[in-house]
């Protein structure tokens, strides 16, 4: 007998930080008062930005391209 397993897909760590921003932003939701609003919305702001990095590392958004003017001859 074979034993059934189902296609399990690890979630990518960007995933994982983007889950950590959305709790953070239930939590900022739900703080009593501004300084424990303000903490998790710079914690959800943080967790964004390693979401975007990581994706980068993974090579799943391009880097940035940096445009270098080219001179106009008259």
């Amino acid at each position: 007998m074979q034993e059934f397993r189902p296609h399990v897909f690890p979630m990518k760590q960007s995933d994982l930080f983007r889950d950590n921003a959305e709790n953070c932003l239930q939590l900022a939701e739900r703080a009593e008062g501004q300084p424990a609003y303000k903490r998790y919305s710079r914690m959800a702001d943080a967790w964004t930005a390693l979401a975007r990095e990581q994706d980068w590392l993974d090579g799943e958004i391009p880097p940035v391209t940096v445009r270098i003017p080219q001179n106009e001859e008259a």
